[in-house]
């Protein structure tokens, strides 16, 4: 603000002047801290001031100067004593001979010498050397007093040498006078002494000479089995060997009678490997003295002789798969083996000898198992044996006995484990079903005689069995699914000549367990508790037949004690002959296996089945003289399709006896069977209904055909998805187009139709019959689902004839003629007539006509009693609601034409009850009904028309038209009712 005001009064000249004088003063400033920066960075040399020449630009520090020959080094900023001898170079620490220091740091100085380098380095070494000197005084004032004591200790051991130098010389000095003076006494003491030394020489030979003969002795001890004797042999030796071991050949003889002692135990070892697979419960004994003899434990034993168990069943295993292996396949083995060579072995067996490989596999390892179960054995009898008189004993016998009760699961474990190995290494898929059964066989007596020797469930075979039998029964129910499509496509619905006395147990596939089946029939009330594995030994309380087809089971370890194996029979069953169908010249008509059980009572009620049938009037058309056709007419009703599965359940069962963790699976399988056939039947021969079939299904079957049709049957396969597996599900069959369903004369197909639906009952019957033995094998959880299966499906069976026979009854008659017919009748008559109208002499006639075709049917196929009545009711059904239908067609009707209605219905009954022989006639209310309800008051017919559901909507407008036909109101109204009622299905 000053330069401001003092400014505001300067002509422009002035302040031009005046600011020029301060650029040029602030230049002035700018070169001189220019030349400072230059002379700081070295660039330039300093400019010398425009002013003159300035000697504080040249000012130079003075640089202390050091004397050499002071004998001190001082300075003030001296470093530390410590720090100084750490700076001091390694060179001058050298212990050589020929290292010279002066020449070391002549040869340190540069080509030019410096002299205030030299003077620093000069002080450096004096500083270095005064370190030094002092830190070396102050460690000799240190140790100088533990100097003096040791100077002191090396004087004293002088003295103590000079003593017994001095001593030593008087004692021999001594010895010389007393040698001179008593020669002849020592000469004495010298002959005593060589007397001395000759007896114990004779001692020590004849002890050698004992010790040489020891090998002999020792060997035929153990020869003889004598290895406690053997062993107390030896350790007597062993005792007299090291007293005299200070002879050179003793001391040699020491070395064998050790090395002896451990061949002596490896041959006890050995002769205990033996053990795992001939148990000898006196060898046994022997050896367990041994052991103790040789202050062995039995636990330790005992671990011994489990490691020469596991080892016994990996080296047998390997050799029984190794000698079914071709070379080609062991080199093979033998370059891939890896860490497993078990494993790659099992996997190069052939499937053309896998069976008797795994049957000789198991007879090995059976024995090594039995030799284990007797050496348990043993020791459960021996608890208070000689041996184990002391308690100590007593106490590690009892841990003996727990320690290889505990190896028993080891064991078995290991045994398992090498037998699925092999399982699950082969590839059974091709196998037949008998070859796989008998592979089943062999696995379930396996798991029983481990379920006997450790109450084991044998978890490991029981999942390698199940996988292989999961692959391969997956594989076998698709082909067995379809083959029966073939069948049925193929199938011609003749009847399969049978005997009469034909049963499903007579065919071979139930012969393995025909008789466990027989007397589960007889007792199943005390079946046994069913789990993965039936824990009984047997398969019901009264049988004594196993699950795998042989007669006798249990107790395996009692019956091959001695020879043999449970493997040996009954695994590889003989084929036998089957007997079942008739023939020409089978006048009994009679089959049994067990003839003396069954022939004269099975005769008997033959006899008396034919002569009641003869006596039967109402059936008497049915009955023919020849002998050759009443046995036909007795034979049950199948055909060649129904035989097949009738099979496959025996083969299904097998595997379901031999298989309970996937039993229900199998089962349900076979149900399949059932469900597809039955699914066929309907597809095939209820194609011709032409008439509404809501009343001739029951729940079940319509319940059945639905769940089958949505899981089971397979409609098409698109041409896009040919390459698509559809699991479970199998395409619809189709009718082979050599059965004819079209011609009237034969009934439609009347009689292929009674073979397929009677064969489909039969069958279901035989269901029926294994109902009980299926819950049995099924696990408990299952059973429900399988009950469920019977009371649906299976029951629904005979519900088929209905739709099926009125297929045929809806062809047979001409029921549009019948129905014209009676459009043309005039039911508006004053007088009751006489003559009922001709439309029931045309119903009439063609029932006797369906009568003569019904009696053709029966020479080329049975008519049972059940089949006759349901065609018969089938006919009343379908005539019973043509009559409603056609009177429900009439316009207008008086009390004339509703007596005329009763008349001609009641002449209808009187000839059909003859020709049918159906007493009453079925449906007959439902006609009587309806015609009855014309004569109701207009109150009546509304509450009659809410109650009676069973008649359409159509049928009821006719009724309502004729009865209310002078009333319109009232006809209005009850044409409402009828309305709200069909707008309420679920009411009617």
């Amino acid at each position: 603000m000053k330069y401001s005001r003092s400014t505001q009064n300067v002509t422009p000249e002035s302040a031009y002047g005046g600011s020029l004088n301060i650029v040029l003063i602030m230049a002035n400033k700018m070169d001189e801290f220019k030349q400072k920066i230059l002379g700081l960075i070295n660039k330039q040399p300093p400019k010398i001031p425009s002013m003159g020449f300035d000697d504080t630009n040249y000012h130079f520090s003075q640089v202390p100067t050091l004397s050499i020959n002071s004998k001190t080094a001082t300075d003030v900023n001296r470093p530390a004593d410590q720090d100084i001898l750490e700076s001091i170079e390694a060179a001058y620490f050298s212990m050589k001979q020929e290292f010279d220091i002066c020449r070391f740091e002549l040869e340190k100085l540069p080509e030019i010498l410096d002299c205030d380098q030299i003077q620093r380095d000069f002080k450096n070494l004096k500083q270095q050397h005064q370190v030094v000197s002092k830190k070396v005084l102050q460690l000799i004032l240190e140790h100088q007093n533990g100097c003096n004591s040791e100077f002191e200790k090396i004087s004293e051991v002088l003295e103590q040498v000079k003593a017994t130098l001095e001593l030593c010389r008087s004692s021999r000095n001594e010895l010389k006078i007393a040698g001179s003076q008593f020669s002849a006494s020592l000469g004495i003491l010298a002959n005593y002494r060589k007397r001395k030394l000759a007896q114990n020489l004779l001692n020590n030979l004849n002890m050698i000479k004992n010790l040489h003969s020891f090998d002999e002795r020792c060997y035929q001890l153990l020869n003889d089995e004598d290895y406690a004797g053997a062993i107390m042999e030896l350790k007597r030796c062993q005792k007299t060997a090291v007293k005299y071991r200070h002879f050179c050949c003793v001391a040699a003889l020491t070395y064998k009678l050790q090395e002896t002692l451990e061949n002596t135990d490896s041959q006890l070892d050995r002769i205990l490997a033996q053990m795992c697979f001939h148990f000898d419960g006196e060898r046994y004994s022997k050896l367990q003295k041994a052991y103790n003899l040789l202050e062995k434990s039995q636990l330790s034993m005992i671990d011994n002789l489990h490691v020469h168990y596991i080892t016994a069943i990996y080296n047998s295993s390997f050799n029984v798969v190794h000698s079914y292996v071709t070379s080609a396949d062991v080199l093979d083995c033998s370059e891939n083996s890896g860490k497993n060579p078990y494993k790659t072995l099992c996997q190069s067996v052939g499937q053309d000898v896998f069976i008797p490989c795994l049957v000789h596999l198991c007879k090995v390892l059976f024995k090594i198992v039995m030799s284990y179960h007797k050496l348990v054995r043993w020791h459960n009898d021996c608890d208070n044996d000689s041996i184990n008189e002391s308690t100590n004993l007593d106490v590690e016998n009892t841990m003996a006995r727990q320690k290889l009760e505990h190896y028993l699961l080891k064991i078995w474990d290991d045994v398992q484990r090498k037998v699925s190995s092999l399982l699950l290494n082969a590839d059974l898929a091709t196998y037949k079903f008998d070859q796989f059964v008998q592979v089943l066989r062999v696995v379930h007596r396996l798991i029983q005689v481990g379920e006997e020797f450790c109450s084991s469930k044998s978890e490991d075979l029981q999942e390698s069995i199940r996988k292989q039998s999961v692959n391969y029964f997956k594989n076998y129910h698709a082909q067995r699914m379809d083959e029966l499509k073939i069948f049925l496509e193929n199938e011609m619905w003749e009847i399969c000549p049978v005997r009469p006395s034909f049963e499903i147990l007579q065919l071979q596939e139930f012969k393995s367990f025909r008789s466990s089946l027989k007397n589960f029939k007889l007792n199943p009330q005390v079946s046994p508790t069913i789990g993965n594995y039936s824990t009984n030994s047997t398969e019901c309380c009264s049988s004594s037949h196993s699950q795998d087809g042989s007669s006798i089971i249990g107790n395996y370890f009692v019956r091959y004690a001695e020879h043999g194996t449970p493997f040996d029979r009954g695994l590889d069953e003989s084929v036998i002959e089957e007997d079942i169908l008739a023939h020409e010249n089978d006048a009994s008509g009679y089959f049994s296996e067990d003839s003396e059980e069954e022939s004269e009572e099975l005769r008997k009620d033959y006899v008396d089945e034919y002569a009641d049938d003869a006596n039967n009037s109402n059936n008497k058309q049915f009955i023919n003289k020849d002998k050759k056709e009443k046995h036909h007419h007795k034979a049950p009703i199948l055909t060649n399709t129904t035989l097949s599965i009738l099979r496959q359940i025996g083969k299904y069962i097998q595997m379901s006896r031999l298989l309970k963790p996937i039993a229900y699976q199998i089962i349900s399988c076979m149900n399949q069977m059932f469900d597809y056939y039955l699914y066929s039947v309907h597809l095939f021969f209820s194609q011709g209904l032409t008439v509404s079939s809501n009343s001739l299904y029951s729940k079940e079957l319509n319940l059945t055909l639905k769940k089958i049709s949505d899981n089971l049957i397979l409609e098409s396969v698109p041409l896009e998805d040919t390459d698509i597996v559809y699991e479970g599900k199998i395409l619809k069959p189709t009718l082979s187009s050599m059965v004819d369903l079209q011609k009237p004369e034969k009934l439609h197909g009347l009689a292929e139709r009674i073979v397929g639906v009677e064969s489909l009952i039969f069958l279901a019957k035989q269901y029926e019959f294994l109902q009980e033995y299926l819950e049995y094998l099924v696990p408990q959880t299952n059973k429900i689902m399988l009950q469920q299966f019977f009371a649906q499906n299976i029951t629904s069976a005979v519900g088929m004839r209905y739709p099926v026979y009125m297929s045929v009854v809806a062809q047979a008659f001409d029921l549009r003629q019948i129905l014209l017919s009676m459009l043309k009748i005039n039911w508006e008559v004053k007088d009751v007539m006489s003559q009922h109208n001709s439309y029931i002499d045309m119903i009439l006639r063609e029932v006797q006509i369906f009568t003569l075709r019904l009696e053709e049917v029966t020479t080329r196929v049975p008519v049972s009693e059940d089949v006759y009545r349901n065609l018969w009711e089938n006919i009343a059904h379908i005539i019973t609601h043509t009559l409603v239908q056609g009177f429900s067609e009439a316009k207008k009707c008086t009390n004339g034409g509703r007596a005329l209605m009763q008349l001609d219905f009641t002449q209808f009954l009187s000839k059909f009850e003859k020709i049918s022989s159906l007493k009453p006639v079925p449906h007959k209310e439902y006609v009587e009904n309806y015609v009855k309800a014309y004569y109701l008051p207009d109150v009546e017919l509304e509450k009659w028309i809410r109650e009676h559901k069973e008649y359409s909507s159509k049928h009821l407008f006719g009724l309502v038209s004729c009865a209310c036909q002078n009333n319109k109101k009232t006809k209005q109204r009850l044409l409402q009712v009828i309305e709200e009622l069909e707008k309420t299905p679920f009411n009617r």
